[in-house]
């Protein structure tokens, strides 16, 4: 009980930060939208700064232009279709329709379908056009967006630590993959090589999660004046992003071909499993070296140690399936030589000849 307790706590206080934001957001644009702009009723002020900065970061600039064309839509198709024709159960449900539909064919995304929709619901049922202008709710609209952005730029979440909660479960699946793979090697295990290559096939997710909070990074550093500084540091996370995910792809097709040797009885080379777990040192180095904020230099020296005995002349292997591990030996190198800031033809030139 008390460790479901302490895991509720921790994930509430993950989430700390932007459930503050988005109360502060929302009584502030209600403050605003009453007090300065003069609307009695601005319902969709506190709605749109909510729906902008929402529990989960990312994209809030596209956010708020999405809500307010949305409300547009929606008020404007709702305000002339009741009008005209009252209110009542199948005019909602022509208003709803005819008001996603049209944001539909704007090409707008689901943010914009979605709060057209439920603009034009709140337009037929509680404030009828008789009841308050369109434009004003247009204007709430956009009120709440800015003031979610504000709030953004005032409070902001620290980018590095988003990109680096997130990176560190990336590079962990890749270490452990890394390692996994040796170890089945080594110990000529093809159970545990199987059971490596089940935990890649569901490692995607991690990379997705990572790449959606470098772009909520990106965002805050962009966004949010105190945070500026921190846009560099979290340029070298960017460079790396895409090579680890490329080196966890390489790793899955090795870890694959891996096991289909073990299976076949193919006797790869002994060197192979130290090679394999001086990469995975050298991801934990890269890791260690991207948190502090340095060049990672000596992952790059680490990596290209490791990848100095990965030649065909050197590991030698004869079958078909060894064959292609030994090459994706080599594209790893290649991804993690990459993730440290070479170029690809720089990091292909690092690799020692076949």
């Amino acid at each position: 009980m008390r460790d479901e307790i302490a895991r509720r706590l921790k994930r509430w206080q993950s989430t700390a930060l932007p459930i503050g934001q988005a109360a502060l957001a929302a009584g502030l644009s209600w403050l605003v939208a009453t007090e300065v702009v003069g609307h009695a009723h601005p319902f969709f002020a506190p709605i749109a700064a909510v729906v902008c900065l929402g529990v989960s970061l990312g994209q809030r600039l596209r956010r708020v232009v999405e809500l307010v064309v949305g409300v547009s839509v929606g008020v404007g198709v709702g305000d002339v279709l009741i009008s005209m024709i009252g209110s009542g159960p199948w005019q909602i449900a022509l208003v709803v329709a005819l008001a996603m539909s049209t944001a539909v064919l704007l090409d707008g995304g689901a943010v914009i379908a979605l709060q057209s929709g439920s603009s034009a619901v709140l337009v037929a049922t509680l404030l009828p056009p008789s009841e308050g202008g369109g434009l004003d709710r247009m204007v709430d609209a956009l009120i709440g967006g800015l003031v979610g952005l504000a709030v953004t730029a005032l409070l902001p979440a620290n980018p590095l630590t988003v990109a680096q909660r997130q990176a560190k479960v990336v590079f962990g699946e890749l270490t452990e993959a890394l390692r996994g793979v040796a170890t089945a090697v080594a110990d000529h295990d093809a159970v545990q090589a199987a059971g490596v290559l089940a935990r890649l096939r569901t490692s995607q997710e991690a990379v997705d999660e990572f790449a959606s909070a470098l772009k909520t990074g990106g965002e805050i550093a962009t966004i949010a004046p105190i945070r500026w500084r921190r846009r560099h540091e979290l340029g070298r996370y960017e460079t790396a992003a895409v090579p680890m995910d490329y080196a966890l792809r390489n790793t899955r097709v090795l870890a694959r071909r891996a096991l289909a040797a073990l299976r076949d009885d193919e006797r790869m080379p002994d060197v192979l499993p130290a090679v394999l777990r001086q990469y995975a040192a050298a991801v934990d180095v890269l890791r260690t070296e991207l948190a502090r904020g340095d060049e990672p230099k000596e992952a790059r020296a680490a990596v290209r140690d490791a990848v100095a005995s990965a030649t065909t002349h050197q590991l030698g292997g004869e079958g078909f399936s060894t064959k292609v591990v030994l090459a994706q030996v080599r594209s790893v190198a290649v991804d993690l030589l990459q993730a440290t800031g070479l170029s690809r033809a720089e990091a292909a030139e690092s690799l020692p000849p076949y």
